[in-house]
């Protein structure tokens, strides 16, 4: 099996301090669903070395197994529908 690689570079220790600082404020503000809790576990994600890519990859992955597909499915497309509004 091939080893998984990060591919980035990681941001300085205060930088990652800070991102995983407003991720856990970012939980506690934003219900499941919101999208803010997503947006910032992906900066902190990014923060830690992985790639934008590589990062929605890892969120997309937890919320299904944590909510389920199903779930998932519905918010990604009430997202969707957000984003087009804009």
């Amino acid at each position: 099996m091939a080893k998984r690689t990060k591919g980035g570079t990681k941001a300085s220790l205060a930088a990652r301090r800070a991102a995983r600082k407003a991720y856990e404020a970012a939980k506690k503000k934003y219900k499941p669903g919101e999208g803010g809790r997503s947006r910032a576990l992906k900066k902190y994600l990014m923060a830690q070395g992985y790639s934008e890519e590589r990062a929605g990859a890892i969120i997309g992955t937890i919320g299904r197994k944590k909510y389920g597909a199903k779930k998932m499915a519905r918010w990604a497309a009430q997202g969707r529908k957000r984003k087009k509004k804009k």
